[in-house]
Formats: structure tokens, sequence, C-alpha cells
């Protein structure tokens, strides 16, 4: 498994995933992925990233998540290179998400460790992540990488639990 930047060659594994992950009717996360229309390639690509802040955003890359072996795309990262202050409420440096078909494989503790990798790279000492109580999944996979619990916090009626992760040099 390895994170890769999307690419032309990669558009039927990109068609596969999203497909799936729509007729699922769930929340697509990361935002990154679900912004804007995977139908319209071009315009798709260029908004994977943002280059430069915002009111309401950060400079982020965006990474999918390939099976080699398997050639598919298992899940999608997206990592905020610093935190403004609604970030650092909720949100947090990597939001991530598995497409239903691959959840509870192991898929997105292996996941978060390479954009743990990425954000080592990015110079990102301590990562915050975020997530809803009720998603055990998601908060396993970010003990499994080191997590540990700050506090909880309600969000638009939902309690999130805001997690940090020294990365290793």
């Amino acid at each position: 498994m390895k994170l890769i930047k999307l690419e032309e060659k990669y558009k039927p594994l990109l068609y596969d995933m999203m497909d799936e992950w729509y007729a699922y009717g769930e929340k697509i996360v990361p935002y990154a992925i679900r912004k804007t229309d995977y139908h319209d390639f071009e315009k798709y690509l260029e908004s994977l990233e943002v280059k430069a802040e915002t009111e309401q955003s950060v400079p982020d890359s965006t990474y999918f998540c390939l099976d080699e072996e398997r050639n598919i795309f298992v899940g999608a990262v997206n990592i905020r290179h610093y935190l403004n202050e609604s970030l650092l409420k909720n949100g947090g440096h990597i939001g991530d998400g598995i497409r239903p078909s691959e959840r509870r494989k192991g898929y997105a503790t292996k996941m978060i460790g390479l954009a743990l990798e990425e954000c080592k790279m990015l110079g990102i000492d301590k990562v915050l992540m975020v997530c809803d109580k009720n998603n055990i999944g998601s908060a396993k996979s970010i003990m499994n990488n080191g997590g540990i619990l700050e506090n909880e916090i309600v969000v638009d009626g939902v309690v999130e639990q805001r997690y940090w992760i020294t990365v290793k040099r």
C-alpha cells in the first residue's frame, strides 16, 4: 500500500471507489474528495489541493491510498499543512476515510501511518486528528498510530474526540 497523488491513469480507480461510496449512501470523508464532482475529472483534480490560505481553509494535500497488489483505491487522506482556529477545534491535520467494502481490514491504521510520514516531511511534529465519538473504528486507527485523547467537544450536536499524535523524527 502507498499514498499517491491523483493522476489521469488512476481515473478508473477513482470512479470505482467513488461510485461505491455514493451508492452506500453515507457522507464521504475526507471532505476534500467530495467537494467537487469527480465526473468532471480536470476540475476535480484541481480541487484536491488548496494552495493558499483563505478564511475557510489552509493549504492542504490530498492522497489516495492505493493497494498495489489489487490495483484499487481503498481510501483517501487529506493533510492540512497547519491549523487555523476552526481546524484546531474540529477537523485537525488529517481527514481520512476508507471505502465501505474495505473497512475493518486494518487499512485505516496503515493509511494514517503513511499520512504521518507525509506530515513529517511537511515539518508537522504534533498532529491533531478528530473523530466522532461513536466512530470506534476511527478512534482505534488513531490510537494504533499513537493518538492520545486530549478531550471531547460537542460540535453541531455531535461529540467529537480530539487526539494528538507526536510524529517521530
